[in-house]
């Protein structure tokens, strides 16, 4: 009798999704960029105009991407600085970085 080896599973396909959350304000545009990849979102660079700076615009992106990615159920891989920095004072996130 003969046996059929069972073939090794093959890796599921993982869909990568690259975009930004922007907010717009006086006509310049603040934003922060991201890849999705399966149920990882990573945050990767964030930048505010000069002439928006100090209003906290840079926070408000980073609580906004925050609040996505829990929920959606995402875990956060922060690159972004700024991003890292807004962690150290909301500690409530720190269950969703990887």
């Amino acid at each position: 009798m003969f046996r059929r080896k069972a073939s090794p599973a093959k890796p599921e396909p993982v869909l990568t999704t690259s975009g930004r959350i922007e907010i717009e304000r006086e006509g310049h545009i603040a934003y922060l960029e991201y890849t999705l990849a399966g149920k990882i979102l990573q945050l990767i660079h964030s930048e505010v105009p000069p002439e928006l700076r100090g209003h906290g615009l840079g926070s408000e992106l980073a609580h906004s991407a925050l609040e996505w990615a829990r929920e959606q159920g995402f875990k956060v891989d922060v690159i972004c600085p700024s991003v890292a920095e807004y962690l150290t004072k909301h500690p409530e996130y720190a269950d969703l970085v990887v």
